[in-house]
This record gives structure tokens, sequence and C-alpha cells, in this order.
């Protein structure tokens, strides 16, 4: 017998059951498949121009940088302008999220890249899944589409979320992910991101891409791609 099910004998013993009682099982199920929301802050309770407000309030104080567009297809001429008011390469990676490689990226001069990062990219271009406007966090699911390597090693991350994907809590974006990969077919891995990467570890002194970018750039697209036209 395992130490684990020696411990799960001793409170059955203690509480005076075998474990297989039908009654008592089914009260667990039920309790795992509607757990209980926790408390969600007020701040977050907002919606429509107050919750893209408020997600860009708290991004920039987060010291990430934010910008709109209309729509999906003028984001590759919107991130052109910042690889160029920033004197950086005119290089992007990203993955193979559908959304973005629709794009027009064939009408800037941008040389782009495809898959994972292996670390010498110095820009990077994703799509995110969700933006909490309580916190101003970016919230993206790790496979081809995204790959995670690039959330953490290019200099300078750049994420294309949609207006329409914001939430006011984390709560709400944990169970659109459940609906949107069901159970058991969860993504691997879930980044939660709020500003570029820092530490004040040193002296007390704030570093900038300490453990990842040092820059994070969130392009914010007003319109649906299905309405915008993001595939013509």
């Amino acid at each position: 017998m395992s130490a684990r099910e020696d411990v799960f004998r001793n409170i059955r013993r203690s509480l005076g059951v075998t474990g297989a009682e039908t009654i008592r099982r089914q009260i667990v199920s039920e309790r795992i498949e509607r757990a209980p929301r926790g408390v969600v802050p007020a701040r977050g309770q907002v919606s429509g121009d107050a919750l893209t407000a408020l997600f860009r309030r708290q991004a920039e104080a987060a010291l990430a940088t934010v910008a709109e567009v209309g729509s999906a297809p003028e984001v590759p001429q919107a991130i052109a302008e910042f690889l160029r008011n920033h004197n950086l390469p005119a290089a992007i990676r990203m993955g193979a999220d559908e959304r973005l490689t629709r794009m027009p990226w064939d009408r800037t001069g941008l040389a782009v890249s495809r898959g994972a990062s292996e670390g010498a990219d110095t820009n990077a271009v994703s799509h995110a899944f969700a933006g909490v406007a309580e916190s101003g966090t970016l919230v993206l699911v790790s496979g081809p589409d995204n790959p995670t390597t690039l959330n953490f090693l290019p200099d300078n991350h750049i994420v294309v979320l949609q207006a329409k994907d914001l939430a006011g809590a984390y709560e709400s974006v944990w169970s659109r992910i459940r609906a949107a990969y069901g159970k058991g077919t969860m993504p691997r891995s879930v980044n939660w991101i709020t500003g570029p990467s820092r530490s004040g570890d040193i002296e007390q002194t704030m570093l900038l891409g300490a453990h990842g970018p040092r820059r994070l750039h969130i392009l914010l697209v007003r319109e649906s791609p299905e309405r915008s036209g993001a595939g013509t």
C-alpha cells in the first residue's frame, strides 16, 4: 500500500465510510462539475468602452504599451510602424495562428518567419486568447498556433488582442478556456502575461527584460476578423 492510499484509508476510517457509497460519490462528482465561483473584484465588472479603457489603463500601468486599430488588416502596418519608431529590425517571428496568417503581411517590408523561437529572434508576434481588464493581463495558450517560446525568448513581444475577447476578471477567462477546449483537451500551458519581464531583485533597481521580453506591445483590434474582411 502506498503512502497516499494509507492516508486515504485513515481518513475513511475516521469518517466511518468505505469510499464506495453511491450518494457520497455523486455529491463529489457534482461538486467538481459545478464548482462555485470565487469572489470577483468589482473593478472588472464593467463592459463596453469602460472595459477597454480599464484594460488599457491597467496594461500601461504595468509598463506595456497599447495601440488600437480598427480592423485586423491594419495590424501588419501598425507593427511595421512600431518597429520603425523604436529603431528595431524589420523582422518578426510568429506561429501558425490563422488569424495572423490571414493578415496582409506582404503589404509591408517585414521579413516574416514562422514557428517556435530558438532564442535568436528580436521580435515576436502572438495572438492572445483573451485579455483581463482588471489587471491588464494577456492570456496566451500554448501550441503551434502561438508557441510559448515567443512569449519569453525575443526581446520584443507584440501581442494582437481582439477587443471582443476582453473579459473583466480571471474567472471569466478560465471558463472560456474550458468551454473552448473541453475536459481532457486543455492546452499544455496557459500563460498569463502582465507587462514586460522585469525584476527588482538586484539592489531594488527595476530591470526590464530580466526573464523575458523587455518590451510588451499590445495591438487591440476593435473589430472582429469576420467583420473586418481579414481574409481578403
